[in-house]
């Protein structure tokens, strides 16, 4: 297999743990990831919210480039991703948008490439099987939670990823690694990732909400696949004595398939996860 992959502004900065963690997983899968050459950033943070079209034509240009490659395009990126398959639906369904689109990029859209969460081309392409084989370093005592946010499973007619209100597939490959996987309902709620900077007590009692249930459940840590609500959710803990780490679920395959460079990853954390990880004994 082999992929094309936009890393997107957060994994080259505040996720750069995650950029690191899903191109070594990928290499120990020996799939092939190849970084779109010249991608730009897709606009998931404003432009939305102030030109239709510039929110657009900004990843309609990385899918002219996916598609100039050849390859589906990866996006470990739950807002990236979100954004993408908004412009490809609109590319696939709506000819008056297409021909704008077009003209503005500079390409004409052939629909021969597809936009692939890495959650989706983890679970679906690669399959619990193989992953379960690699896991070489299972995680039995280590009690989590898989957090989706937003941006991944809604809306439901433009992602069309997993089951919108009850999504699985992030708790089977976790599964699949051997962790325990404790079952909760908040799994598709919002951080207020959004709010940090405009409503940042919001932000502060939406996560402190996250983090309590997290804990009520059993968990430990809060698995991830978004870079924004990764952040959020370490920076805006309150109100308890020792504050749950948040993993990229890319770093805890990395970390059970026995890479040497995970120990890299945790020190870029903002909550320190090596007193979980030691006291679950899987790090030294």
């Amino acid at each position: 297999m082999e992929y094309s992959y936009y890393p997107g502004c957060s994994l080259h900065s505040t996720g750069r743990e995650f950029d690191d963690s899903v191109t070594a997983v990928f290499r120990a899968l020996n799939i092939g990831l190849v970084e779109l050459e010249d991608w730009n950033c897709c606009g998931a943070s404003s432009a939305h919210s102030l030109s239709r079209a510039l929110s657009l034509a900004l990843p309609a240009r990385n899918l002219s480039l996916a598609q100039a490659a050849g390859h589906d395009v990866v996006m470990p990126c739950a807002a990236c991703f979100n954004r993408h398959k908004t412009a490809e639906r609109e590319l696939q369904g709506n000819p008056e948008r297409r021909r704008e689109l077009e003209q503005a990029v500079g390409f004409e859209y052939r629909g021969s490439i597809a936009v692939r969460a890495l959650i989706e081309v983890l679970h679906d392409a690669v399959g619990l099987q193989a992953i379960r084989e690699r896991a070489t370093c299972r995680l039995e005592s280590l009690p989590v939670v898989a957090y989706y946010g937003c941006l991944l499973v809604r809306p439901p007619e433009v992602t069309h990823f997993d089951d919108p209100e009850h999504p699985v597939e992030m708790g089977r490959l976790l599964g699949a690694l051997g962790a325990d996987v404790r079952p909760w309902g908040n799994a598709t709620e919002c951080c207020g990732g959004a709010l940090t900077l405009t409503q940042p007590k919001v932000a502060r009692r939406l996560v402190t909400r996250l983090a309590g249930r997290a804990r009520e459940a059993g968990a430990q840590a809060i698995v991830t696949s978004c870079p924004l609500c990764q952040v959020n959710l370490e920076m805006r803990q309150s109100g308890f004595s020792g504050r749950m780490p948040i993993f990229y679920i890319s770093e805890l395959m990395g970390l059970a398939f026995g890479l040497e460079e995970s120990r890299s990853w945790w020190p870029k954390h903002l909550i320190d996860p090596r007193p979980v990880l030691r006291a679950a004994r899987l790090i030294a």
